[in-house]
């Protein structure tokens, strides 16, 4: 519990003590003494002013403000008109019950508030920072790319590089909720916001803390709350025009019916119908829907944290809870994109030289099947000139000769004559100076758990599966039978799967939502255009990242049904809640309107509905 919360505790028990104190006296006291109702109104007046003293001041304030019904104006109305008609006890009992569900609510937010702090506390306060010979403490964003870090067993990685020297195990959980560490030694590559268990590394920065793993993030926590999904929205304007409504419907029922008897010309019962009417406003209190619904939500984020999935706002959760179609890039996403030159076919040359002539060409290219290509090769030639063509390969400049390197559309584009081999892997064409020097079959393997994914999403929500890929139809529908895909389509541009999207977007059914899954640079549009884009965040390109509405921060297909299950969840228990809420208030207003309800029944409508709601939603967090 924070400060905050157990001095709200401390004065909810004191003026409990005082509460019941009220009630023995009131028991003990004799029935027809004077000063009976002056003792019950200063013992219970006490327990009133020392549980709700606050909310009395918030509703002053708010009046000063314009913004006169909210439930602080409620409860201050309906708990001071109890106490002026003579109804002590129930007065107090109002603020103090309004006051046990409100230190709930606070519970509960920092309950689930707690997952997605966790994930704040992975920001570095420092890095070691290594200048000729000695090592300091500086502020991460004065560290440069290139500048060497050290970081000791026990301390956070503040920076993404590549370990230089020395190995040890990092505890990733933070990022991916996975308790395994992962080992690392000289040339891997670490990401910031993991923890060094083991052993002292010195770590090349490769990028800049603003552009960093936790820098990114941060952000996406930040922006998680700011993102309202339709039931949250919803409730926020139902909120505002129900407030009003429902305080002028209890100044009706205060003031008509007694006019009425009088002007019949029987006594009016001022004071029985202001208690209803005081009743009616304890019942109206939109606490329950107001706190609830936005709780659940919280609660899914903060429970998907935990699992290593970043939601970016409650609307993704919900617009996930509605996904039917799910289509997916295949390199990175449904394998592994570790790839590695497993056959070699010259034509013209030695297999020797034309893997040296592919390797200069691919230098520059920061595609997994490139640094394949580099890691082949026995020794790498120095290129110039060397360009990326999207969806086709590079171009370069290798010993004063031109050199192309790609899929069979570059080889058309270059004029070389080329063969079409007949193999389940990747197949990187080379021409040199527009004359055909032979292929490479590049394979990759496919995630593990990935069928099994698939197979549980169809399970849960009958997902239809689509898988895109820029790859060849052999090798595309090799991955597509193993995994258990659909439909696939193979041999695409990025701009080709930005069209199939929109065309599978068109003929979705109305009322569901179209995912995209995707990790590469290419796979950015594909990814801002569906419904809902969620990037693999452990390998996945920043641009992926930041088009993606749902990041799976340790690369795992297998939490995608997790994200899916938490999301239907979540939709379950927002639900459930507006039901209850609504239904149990709809029926006290109903019988406090007919004199059936008492004030005590008030509370249970308001406090108690409140706190079953609460606890409902706080299960968002366990999936």
């Amino acid at each position: 519990m924070t400060t905050k919360q157990k001095k709200l505790l401390a004065r909810i028990i004191i003026a409990t003590v005082i509460f019941a104190a009220g009630i023995v006296t009131s028991v003990l006291l004799p029935e027809d003494i004077e000063c009976e109702w002056l003792v019950q109104l200063a013992v219970f007046g006490a327990a009133y002013l020392l549980v709700g003293w606050d909310v009395i001041w918030k509703a002053v304030r708010n009046i000063a403000h314009g913004q006169v019904f909210d439930e602080n104006f409620l409860m201050t109305i309906a708990s001071i008109g109890a106490m002026i008609v003579g109804e002590h006890m129930e007065g107090a009992a109002v603020m103090l019950f309004y006051r046990v569900g409100e230190l709930f609510e606070s519970v509960a937010v920092g309950r689930s508030r707690r997952s997605i702090a966790e994930m704040v506390d992975i920001n570095p306060e420092y890095a070691n920072l290594e200048r000729d010979g000695e090592v300091e403490k500086v502020d991460p964003e004065d560290v440069q790319c290139g500048d060497i870090i050290v970081i000791r067993p026990g301390e956070r990685i503040p920076l993404d590089g590549v370990v230089v020297s020395g190995s040890s195990g990092l505890n990733t959980s933070a990022l991916t909720g996975e308790s395994a560490l992962r080992d690392v030694t000289e040339g891997d590559e670490v990401i910031s916001g993991c923890l060094n268990t083991t052993g002292l590394l010195r770590v090349r920065v490769s990028r800049p803390y603003s552009d960093s793993t936790v820098a990114r993030i941060l952000e996406l926590v930040e922006s998680s709350t700011e993102n309202k999904a339709k039931a949250e929205n919803f409730i926020t304007k139902f909120a505002r025009v129900y407030t009003p409504i429902v305080v002028i419907a209890a100044v009706v029922l205060a003031v008509i019916p007694p006019l009425l008897q009088l002007i019949i010309g029987s006594e009016p019962q001022w004071n029985e119908w202001v208690y209803r009417a005081l009743t009616f406003l304890v019942v109206s209190c939109p606490c329950a829907l107001v706190i609830s619904v936005p709780l659940s939500y919280f609660g899914g984020i903060g429970g998907a944290s935990k699992h290593g999935i970043m939601v970016k706002g409650a609307n993704f959760l919900e617009a996930l809870n509605k996904a039917e179609v799910f289509v997916f890039d295949k390199t990175g996403t449904l394998t592994k994109g570790s790839f590695a030159v497993t056959e070699v076919h010259p034509a013209g040359m030695s297999e020797e030289e034309l893997l040296d002539i592919c390797a200069a060409a691919e230098t520059f290219s920061t595609h997994p099947i490139a640094a394949s290509i580099v890691k082949a090769a026995r020794r790498v030639q120095t290129a110039e000139n060397a360009e990326e063509l999207a969806g086709l390969g590079v171009r370069a400049t290798v010993g004063g000769r031109e050199v192309c390197v790609g899929n069979e559309r570059l080889m058309k584009r270059c004029g070389a004559e080329f063969i079409s081999p007949e193999s389940a892997g990747t197949v990187v064409h080379c021409a040199v100076d527009g004359s055909y020097a032979g292929y490479l079959v590049i394979s990759d393997e496919i995630k593990s758990g990935a069928a099994e994914a698939l197979s549980e999403l169809k399970k849960q929500c009958g997902a239809k599966t689509v898988m895109l890929t820029g790859d060849r139809k052999l090798t595309g529908e090799s991955v597509a039978a193993s995994v258990g895909i659909d439909e696939v389509h193979t041999e695409l541009l990025p701009d080709g799967k930005v069209a199939l999207v929109e065309e599978l977007y068109d003929t979705k059914r109305e009322g569901t939502s179209l995912v995209f899954v995707g990790d590469g640079m290419n796979d950015a549009p594909a990814l801002a255009r569906a419904d809902v884009g969620i990037a693999m965040g452990g390998l996945g390109s920043d641009a992926a990242i930041e088009a993606a509405d749902i990041v799976l921060m340790n690369d795992n297909i297998e939490k995608l049904p997790v994200a899916v299950k938490i999301a239907r969840k979540t939709h379950n228990i927002v639900i459930q809640n507006i039901v209850f809420a609504l239904g149990v208030k709809i029926l006290v207003l109903l019988l406090t309107a007919l004199g059936f309800a008492n004030m005590w029944a008030a509370v249970f409508a308001d406090v108690g509905v409140s706190v079953l709601a609460i606890l409902n939603a706080m299960r968002a967090m366990r999936t």
